[in-house]
């Protein structure tokens, strides 16, 4: 599989990711691990997880369970080397983490060391900030989306001292490149400036939803991107299933996400099963698998890109991986183009 440079930075990750934020919940740890050495043997050395994975739901009593089960593989395999790691600190929350705080620097001393124990291993690859703690616009938030009340002054200063605890973090080989979530383009451009102007770590990457049917980066963030060289850590590229299509015609398979829950994080409005159909119809038009066709596409944007996949089942990965060495024609690329114009936003 192909491999990219993260960032600035001399980590090599393929451009497939494999997410765990359903393992410890709806994935148990004996398939969580064979989904892993699945990965691995197809030649995808990148892992995503999260403190407050597993999801679906999220629940306090649950929270580091994703984390530990990939712990639990590399100790019982020794594989560590085989694979890059990314976890990330939670923000501002319902009350999952911390009792709802956030993070800071004091935080990030704390909450790394807690990481590096549930994974058990010595240092971890890819640290990211899940969400900004002044706000962001991600999950649907775009539609009513309101900087005006934010504080610019304290966000830098945020910005700074939490930059200063992760070069702490670096310095003690705990970690070695760093991200962030759900972020944008001008988040991510004062983390670069600061970071450079200090002499501190360099934001790698950034990790937001991106999806055929879901394209806020194509703008702001992919010229941040390509001018920053920042990789895009693409979340949801199958958009939670629904470009697999298991949910056309109202379908609401056992064990889903939509089984557990029925608006798909605002996903499910009155367009996007229309939208979703017109992608499933194009790729039947061209021979295609409609979850090869959603992930072949990711590699041919005009970025860097790891697309984060996630499996409920192994069963799932192992359809998902047939689909590695996929890759579109100009004709499918120019036809998604045209879709993506006529049905632009459908969530």
């Amino acid at each position: 599989m192909k491999q990219i440079p993260l960032g600035r930075t001399d980590i090599m990750v393929n451009d497939w990711c494999l997410g765990t934020m359903t393992f410890g919940n709806q994935t148990t740890q004996d398939d969580a691990h064979t989904q892993i050495d699945m990965a691995v043997d197809a030649g995808i050395n990148f892992l995503d997880t999260a403190e407050m994975y597993p999801v679906n739901p999220i629940r306090a009593e649950t929270v580091g369970l994703s984390e530990e089960v990939i712990g639990n593989w590399i100790a019982r395999t020794g594989r560590r080397n085989d694979i890059v790691v990314a976890t990330k600190v939670s923000g501002n929350n319902p009350g999952w983490v911390r009792e709802g705080r956030g993070y800071d620097g004091a935080v990030i001393r704390e909450a790394v060391d807690t990481s590096l124990k549930r994974l058990q291993t010595d240092v971890i690859d890819l640290y990211q900030m899940h969400w900004p703690i002044r706000g962001s616009y991600m999950f649907r938030q775009n539609w009513t989306y309101d900087p005006s009340g934010q504080n610019r002054q304290q966000t830098l200063d945020h910005m700074m001292d939490v930059l200063g605890a992760l070069d702490e973090a670096v310095k003690a080989g705990k970690i070695r490149a760093i991200g962030m979530s759900n972020e944008s383009a001008w988040g991510m451009t004062k983390w670069i400036d600061q970071a450079e102007a200090a002499g501190l770590p360099r934001m790698a990457s950034v990790q937001n939803e991106y999806s055929l049917l879901c394209r806020l980066y194509d703008t702001d963030m992919a010229e941040m991107a390509v001018n920053e060289d920042v990789t895009l850590l693409s979340f949801s590229p199958l958009a939670c299933g629904l470009l697999t299509g298991k949910y056309q015609g109202g379908a609401v398979p056992e064990g889903s996400r939509m089984s557990i829950n029925a608006d798909m994080g605002g996903r499910m409005t009155d367009r996007v099963l229309g939208v979703t159909q017109t992608y499933l119809d194009l790729a039947e038009r061209h021979g295609l698998d409609p979850v090869h066709m959603a992930l072949a596409w990711q590699r041919t944007r005009p970025f860097a890109v790891s697309a984060i996949f996630g499996a409920t089942r192994s069963d799932q990965l192992a359809h998902i991986l047939k689909g590695k060495d996929v890759a579109l024609t100009d004709e499918v690329i120019a036809e998604i183009d045209a879709v993506h114009q006529a049905h632009p936003m459908p969530f």
